[in-house]
């Protein structure tokens, strides 16, 4: 299979929010095509706090009409222990050592040239909505207004998932969280069924009787999300044993939903991510009509800066938009947790790379 691969924004390209700041990546971002054909990706941009000899700070937004920051102190003899960007500490609680928003990027129509970066946030936590930052947003377009799924990460409610809905990209309005704590990778379908809004969304528990798998939900206003059932699971032995969760919001074609997500793997000990497509059925979406083989991902971390990065090994796609000739899909992914590229890959070439099930 043909992919067209190009590597977009680095870190170097962001300018940090506040000059004690260092930005650490630039990645997973949820991509809209605007009405003027160019693509816009509101980017997570992950920070750190320029640390001070002896002090152990995490920042912890507090104003809901300014991106007012307050530093706290991490007492040493509560750290138990560090990973590569949290910081555990004694009585089971976690701390990031980053702190992520959403940046404003304006490519070119075919997705391969940026454009435009802006130079300050577009779009931040707040309290109880991320006041530890927000993270992987994806965004659709339904009717005259655009919905975005968010993971918040929040100080009380945990690693949760918010929903804004805005007219114009710009202005947003916060509806708040949708699915609790420990439910990532929520994607909306860009139309109703049945009169209701459907999701798919990837929770996990604290004692694992089963792989995380991706789910199906759905709703009568957006807010109030039920009849779930899982749908797709994590295949053991396969590239994506791990668990899977979705990429971007599916998109329509003449034969199903076409859902790229992605699946995670322990390899020597780290995790590898990869990423699968899906057909779903149009009339009914809980129906999986063909899947990517589960010896095979569709992609595999295959450039420098997916191999090593923030995280290493690491394809990790949250925004996909068809080409102005509806023969391909632009697929915008985080690399190695630390950059964005875009693949070009054409749709028969997906589709027909699926298994079909019997």
């Amino acid at each position: 299979m043909e992919i067209q691969n190009k590597l977009l924004l680095r870190p170097s390209d962001i300018k940090p929010t506040f000059s004690n700041w260092v930005v650490s990546g630039v990645f997973n971002p949820g991509a809209i095509r605007l009405p003027n054909k160019k693509i816009m990706l509101l980017a997570r941009v992950s920070e750190s706090v320029k640390q001070e000899e002896g002090k152990e700070v995490w920042p912890l937004i507090i104003s809901k009409d300014n991106y007012d920051v307050k530093y706290r102190e991490i007492s040493k003899r509560k750290i138990l222990d560090r990973g590569r960007n949290v910081i555990y500490m004694k009585g089971g609680i976690s701390r990031l050592t980053t702190i992520s928003h959403f940046r404003r990027i304006i490519l070119s129509e075919d997705g391969f040239n940026v454009e435009n970066i802006e130079k300050i946030p577009a779009f931040v936590g707040e309290p109880g909505d991320g006041d530890l930052g927000v993270e992987d947003a994806r965004i659709i377009k339904m009717g005259n207004h655009y919905l975005m799924t968010y993971v918040s990460v929040c100080l009380k409610e945990g690693v949760c998932t918010s929903l804004a809905t805005s007219k114009n990209l710009k202005n947003w309005d916060r509806k708040g969280i949708i699915f609790r704590q420990q439910n990532k990778d929520v994607v909306l379908f860009p139309e109703k069924m049945g009169g209701e809004y459907v999701a798919l969304h990837r929770p996990e528990g604290t004692i694992d009787f089963s792989k995380k798998s991706i789910w199906i939900s759905h709703s009568p206003d957006l807010i109030y999300w039920g009849r779930e059932k899982v749908i797709m699971v994590a295949r053991p032995g396969s590239w994506g044993d791990g668990w899977i969760g979705s990429g971007p919001p599916p998109i329509k074609t003449k034969k199903g939903w076409l859902l790229f997500y992605h699946g995670a793997k322990d390899v020597r000990r780290k995790k590898y991510y990869a990423v699968g497509a899906a057909l779903l059925d149009l009339k009914n979406p809980e129906k999986v009509l063909a899947r990517t083989s589960e010896h095979n991902p569709l992609i595999k971390p295959g450039y420098s800066y997916e191999k090593k990065g923030f995280i290493d090994g690491v394809v990790f796609p949250t925004g996909a938009i068809e080409t102005l000739d509806k023969k391909s899909i632009l697929l915008f992914s985080g690399g190695g947790d630390r950059v964005i590229t875009v693949k070009k890959i054409k749709i028969d070439d997906v589709l027909n790379s699926l298994e079909y099930a019997k």
